[in-house]
């Protein structure tokens, strides 16, 4: 696998410890796999922490940058895109348990309708290294092949069909 898609790393990581199951998305997408690029610019402004819910504040400034080795980013997690659930913005800011942003920045980010990426995901048998080609749009293709070999759901089958059902 190669395809990823850019995300904050707080995000990626609140993904990973199945802290966090949904995207909300301007858009669909048509892609239904894809590994987790940590992206890191977020951080870097003012403010950043107000973006989320204050619950998860010290969990954010822990998991803000992922770890980096020149040019390259550790990558730990693929995500299978589930479902996509058409939403208002109300209706998004309304499933905040089931991500870490609070409601303000959900608000500010889905000014009308909008989508909802139930996302299962994995986490890689090994994290690796890499670098994602250069892309405008959020999904990138790595410098390399990952393997998808003992990838292993964070949540269990259980934990994730309450998600399926409460959605």
């Amino acid at each position: 696998m190669k395809k990823c898609f850019k995300e904050w790393n707080a995000v990626v990581e609140a993904l990973g410890h199945g802290i966090q199951s949904i995207l909300i998305r301007k858009y669909k997408t048509n892609v239904d796999k894809f590994l987790l690029y940590p992206t890191v610019s977020y951080a870097q402004k003012d403010g950043y922490l107000e973006l989320f819910q204050k619950k998860y504040k010290n969990f954010v400034i822990d998991n803000a940058l992922p770890r980096i080795n020149n040019t390259n980013i550790e990558i730990k997690y693929l995500a299978s895109v589930e479902k996509i659930i058409k939403v208002t913005p109300r209706k998004a800011a309304s499933l905040n348990e089931y991500y870490i942003w609070n409601k303000e920045h959900v608000n500010s980010y889905l000014d009308k309708e909008g989508y909802i990426w139930l996302l299962r995901t994995y986490k890689l048998e090994k994290p690796i290294l890499a670098s994602a080609k250069r892309a405008a749009m959020t999904f990138a293709q790595l410098d390399k092949d990952v393997s998808l070999e003992g990838i292993k759901p964070v949540l269990s089958d259980e934990n994730f069909e309450k998600i399926v059902d409460k959605l």
